[in-house]
């Protein structure tokens, strides 16, 4: 049986020009197309991050030149064809009597949106396949192949029942060197969890200020063992949920929620929130009672950080500098650094993480993590403390890290979180008292319903 078919609804008018001709640009969704392609070669061919091609008003051009509707088709045919990567170049490669060029970079993203319209979304398989010959005729690199592409997408389309879930079963959804790496950090069946989880779509997050189970009522969510309300679909844009206006909740992730806690009581206590933007960590430490102050690189995330902390009623000191550069006045009785990271453990929201990075990337970024812990060791007071945590899964940025600073660092000592310390946290504890959490962890039942990103966290004092 074929797995349910999720994404934006859509229902393109078929092409009127089906032959390429002058005036294709006019045909009702090529655009959006040939916009997916192009976004798509620039992810993978230019590991370039999807975030900054779909945004409304720094994205690519191409996306920024379409109306809401085609925007929220495109962003739905990448996330899937990201998310559903293997599976797809599966199935088409199965139809191809040999493989594509190497150079027919072009064709191969011509196929695979089409391929996830098919397969995962809404959208009436002759429009799919209709499109995509337009789209490869009206194209001089792909012109040759759109007897290829018609051949390959309409068998596609024939066989997906019998073909597509013994297909996603027999697959797992990542690049080589992604797949490796969990393999060696969690084991076989752990790492193959993590992957299926991947393929689903995360639930929605909020902290909320105050009772849970009443805004779990409100948004039509249920309250996480945390005190995170969590909700599986909003039934609306987050901004016109109830409240949003006055300042009830932010959107966070459960797991991204705890490091800010493993500082217990800081009631009166100044603390510095270490690459804080977009604040909401920051907003937990100041509901703790503390004083922040929130120091990031970004000028236009400094910015957005101030924009949520109105919202929210909250205020905190902002200082926009390099953390490496950054010598206060006063030492912190606390700082929390969430740090730069490969963002591993976010997949399920940004599948085209493990397609834009390396473990090369990883390393790189684990030495800057390094150098900012030991910078962030010297802003806090003799006897503070101090929460390292970011949301990769690699050990080489958590685990290893950690170890490997502690021996090198004898100012420096672990503090470890104690089973029973904080509410719903026991689960994600380490033998060391880190805490880790992965995407197949929390299970609920429901796919959509379970899972948090990916996290490691760990608490240490300064003791000279």
């Amino acid at each position: 049986m074929t797995p349910p078919r999720r994404g934006q609804p859509r229902n393109p008018q078929r092409p009127g020009n089906p032959q390429g001709k002058a005036g294709d640009e006019n045909v009702a969704g090529l655009a959006a197309r040939k916009a997916a392609a192009r976004l798509l070669a620039a992810v993978i061919d230019a590991r370039t991050p999807l975030d900054g091609l779909t945004d409304n008003e720094h994205g690519h051009p191409q996306y920024k030149a379409l109306d809401g509707r085609d925007r929220a088709l495109v962003r739905a045919i990448l996330v899937t064809a990201l998310r559903h990567r293997m599976t797809i170049a599966g199935l088409l490669s199965k139809r191809l009597e040999k493989p594509l060029p190497a150079n027919a970079t072009a064709l191969s993203h011509i196929l695979n949106v089409a391929a996830a319209q098919i397969l995962f979304l809404d959208v009436p398989d002759s429009a799919a396949v209709d499109l995509a010959v337009t789209h490869a005729k009206s194209d001089p690199r792909t012109t040759r192949f759109s007897g290829l592409v018609n051949g390959v997408l309409r068998s596609l389309a024939r066989a997906k029942d019998a073909e597509l879930a013994p297909a996603l079963a027999a697959t797992s959804e990542a690049p080589q060197w992604f797949s490796e790496r969990l393999g060696a950090a969690y084991g076989a069946d752990k790492a193959r969890a993590i992957l299926a989880a991947h393929r689903h779509e995360a639930p929605v997050d909020f902290t909320v200020k105050a009772d849970p189970p009443l805004w779990a009522e409100r948004l039509g969510g249920i309250v996480l063992p945390t005190g995170t309300v969590r909700v599986e679909k909003l039934a609306a844009n987050v901004v016109d949920l109830p409240g949003f206006a006055d300042g009830a909740w932010w959107v966070q992730d459960t797991a991204a929620s705890l490091p800010a806690r493993l500082f217990g009581d800081i009631r009166g206590q100044r603390v510095a929130d270490l690459c804080a933007a977009p604040g909401g960590k920051t907003a937990q430490i100041i509901l703790a009672g503390a004083s922040v102050t929130a120091v990031d690189t970004s000028k236009n995330r400094l910015a957005r950080l101030k924009h949520n902390l109105d919202r929210l009623g909250l205020t905190a000191e902002l200082v926009q500098a390099d953390l490496l550069d950054y010598r206060p006045a006063q030492s912190f009785d606390a700082v929390l650094l969430d740090a730069p990271c490969s963002s591993t453990g976010t997949v399920r929201r940004h599948p085209d993480v493990p397609w834009t990075k390396t473990l090369a990337d990883v390393e790189k970024l684990a030495d800057l993590q390094r150098r900012l812990l030991a910078h962030a060791v010297t802003l806090v007071r003799p006897g503070g403390q101090i929460v390292f945590s970011n949301c990769s899964l690699d050990p080489i940025e958590g685990e290893k890290l950690y170890r490997d600073f502690l021996a090198d660092n004898p100012g420096v000592v672990a503090d470890p979180i104690r089973p029973g310390e904080f509410a719903g946290v026991d689960p994600f504890l380490t033998p060391e008292g880190t805490l880790r959490t992965t995407p197949a962890d929390l299970p609920l039942g429901s796919p959509g319903l379970s899972g948090l990103d990916g996290f490691f966290a760990a608490r240490m004092r300064r003791v000279g």
